[in-house]
């Protein structure tokens, strides 16, 4: 494995630490920023080839990968006057920066490659959007629970799209939780119920033999209770809602 540096260790940063480390025999050697300097330290503490160096240029100058994970509004800030050889491979982590702007920031001629990691690169589990393709970056991915290499930014902005439904997700479960308190059910126990619901529903995307309509299909009985909240809330005025939501989040991320 490549020496990896990683600039902005906030939540995503932590997660791809653990998931290039955790329970690694030969894990990688990993240069952290000392931007988030408690979660920096204490992933350090954790992991013995995990180090914290004294600056930016010096994650920059120890590694052969960098990934750039700081927020979109802090860039300028984070990377000013930040000096990158062509022999290294810069990962950009940013959501809504594009390369280009990217290479504005940074000069240079290092290859720059846009990537979608998610919390679960710590699990080893999570698919990660790729552009351009890379055979260095795809193959730290692909270690990381798989790699989707895109051809250009117009189809990686789709998938970045796909990407901001996540937390609608959490709020639509959080949401049936609540209905259930409505009707006397104890919180605790509507949630308890409801994540094992939806946790089986994870455990089912796995068999990749099935399409998402056969799956839908297969848990579906006409004329019963699923059919009848799908048919009644997920109408076409529902659905309709979601395709305008992510138009407007596709036009505004190109």
């Amino acid at each position: 494995m490549k020496r990896i540096g990683l600039i902005g260790v906030g939540e995503i940063g932590r997660a791809l630490v653990e998931g290039l480390c955790e329970g690694i025999d030969e894990a990688p050697e990993v240069y952290l920023s000392p931007r988030g300097a408690r979660t920096a330290e204490e992933l350090a503490g954790r992991f013995e080839t995990v180090r914290v160096c004294a600056d930016n240029q010096a994650v920059v100058d120890s590694s052969e990968i960098v990934l750039i994970a700081v927020r979109r509004d802090q860039r300028y800030e984070a990377l000013a006057g930040l000096r990158v050889d062509g022999d290294r491979t810069v990962v950009n982590v940013m959501a809504g920066v594009r390369n280009d702007e990217l290479r504005k920031t940074l000069g240079g001629d290092a290859p720059i490659v846009r990537a979608i990691p998610l919390p679960t690169v710590r699990e080893r589990r999570s698919v990660t959007v790729t552009c351009p393709a890379h055979p260095l970056v795809d193959a730290l991915f692909e270690e990381l629970g798989g790699v989707l290499p895109v051809a250009d930014e117009a189809a990686f902005d789709v998938f970045s799209a796909l990407t901001g439904t996540l937390t609608t997700h959490y709020a639509y479960l959080a949401s049936l939780t609540g209905w259930a308190g409505e009707q006397g059910i104890a919180h605790a126990e509507a949630e308890r119920y409801v994540r094992s619901l939806f946790q089986g529903v994870g455990r089912s995307l796995g068999d990749e033999a099935r399409t998402l309509q056969q799956l839908a299909a297969d848990h579906e009985t006409p004329g019963g209770n699923n059919e009848r909240i799908r048919t009644t809330w997920f109408d076409a005025a529902n659905s309709a809602a979601l395709t305008t939501a992510l138009d407007g989040l596709l036009s505004d991320l190109g």
